[in-house]
């Protein structure tokens, strides 16, 4: 085991698209756990969107980080020393925020899950098995109230999120339809069973395009992303229209300032439509019912996840800004270590 641990730190608070130079790398001494705990050492980091609120100078729906912490994610780690009974060295574990971008951290039995490899590889546990397949789950069939028949429209659609949304909302009888930034992406989601989609970064008239993609209306939009592509679904609302808000990656360059653009609130008049925010932590509780669902269909072949995967902690803040730029394909994720 090192006696270095490498932990990337924030510098500020970040106003505008974060750099690598908003996270300072320092090394410090590998923690010892208390009794009651256990050190574990990392071999995947999560980068996800949601990081980017918690590095900005705004009220949040959670505690941001302060500059000079750790910053924020979870893990796929091993457990190297452990004073916590039946919580062994060489135990795989995975948290889903509690970690932070470093080698190794002292955990408690309670801030984590354990990994079954013989369900799932790694990854998928900071994937489909972890908050962003419980995202995709409860955006859909909860706040969104998926029905059979219904136009699904995902943007975003190539990510973690968007990927699983897309297969399960064909798995429940709709139709999904992506929105992607590349023909590339769209390429990877069609093979998933999208019926058809929009490459935004290629297309001058999104809403048009829209309009001729589903004539008869989007019944659902899982909105990934906010912004422009937001706009142009509004113009494009079939009559009782739900739209739920998962993410706003679109805005990562200008969180905290007005999100300027046109105003259709005609169109939310005309087609009686319903626009709803959503936290995953508003079903917490609920979590583990979501993952025995989408371990069933993990198990049963009928899912199917890509990863991009960047290889050494000194890459972080490199994968998260891919996330922010869209350049990912699947879930953005960090390799720190293979054993």
């Amino acid at each position: 085991m090192s006696e270095v641990n490498r932990q990337w730190r924030l510098v500020r608070l970040v106003d505008g698209m974060p750099s690598p130079a908003d996270w300072r790398l320092e090394e410090h001494p590998v923690p010892e756990p208390e009794p009651g705990s256990f050190l574990a050492r990392a071999l995947l980091l999560d980068v996800a969107p949601y990081m980017r609120a918690r590095i900005a100078p705004i009220r949040n729906y959670a505690a941001g980080v302060e500059p000079g912490a750790v910053m924020i994610g979870g893990a796929v780690a091993r457990i190297v020393a452990s004073r916590a009974p039946g919580w062994n060295e060489g135990d795989l574990v995975v948290t889903d925020f509690g970690f932070g971008w470093q080698d190794y951290a002292v955990l408690r039995p309670e801030a984590v899950r354990r990994v079954d490899t013989k369900l799932a590889p790694p990854e998928a546990w900071l994937d489909v098995l972890g908050l962003n397949g419980a995202t995709a789950w409860f955006a859909l069939f909860e706040t969104g109230a998926l029905r059979p028949g219904d136009r699904v429209l995902v943007s975003a659609a190539a990510g973690s999120v968007g990927q699983l949304a897309g297969q399960l909302a064909a798995l429940a009888g709709a139709e999904p339809y992506a929105v992607t930034s590349t023909s590339a992406k769209l390429e990877w989601c069609l093979s998933l069973g999208y019926r058809g989609g929009i490459a935004h970064r290629e297309t001058e008239d999104l809403a048009s395009a829209l309009r001729a993609l589903l004539p008869r209306g989007i019944d659902l939009f899982f909105d990934n992303t906010a912004g422009p592509i937001h706009d142009a679904v509004l113009q494009n609302l079939a009559t009782h229209a739900r739209i739920v808000l998962v993410g706003t990656v679109s805005l990562a360059d200008r969180l905290g300032r007005p999100d300027i653009g046109p105003r259709f609130f005609r169109e939310i008049l005309v087609a009686r439509a319903r626009i709803e925010g959503f936290l995953i932590l508003d079903f917490e509780k609920r979590w583990p019912e979501a993952w025995t669902r989408l371990a069933d269909l993990l198990r049963a072949g009928r899912i199917r996840t890509r990863y991009d995967i960047l290889e050494g902690l000194e890459r972080t803040p490199e994968a998260f800004l891919r996330v922010l730029t869209g350049q990912n394909l699947g879930k953005q994720l960090v390799r720190v270590a293979s054993t």
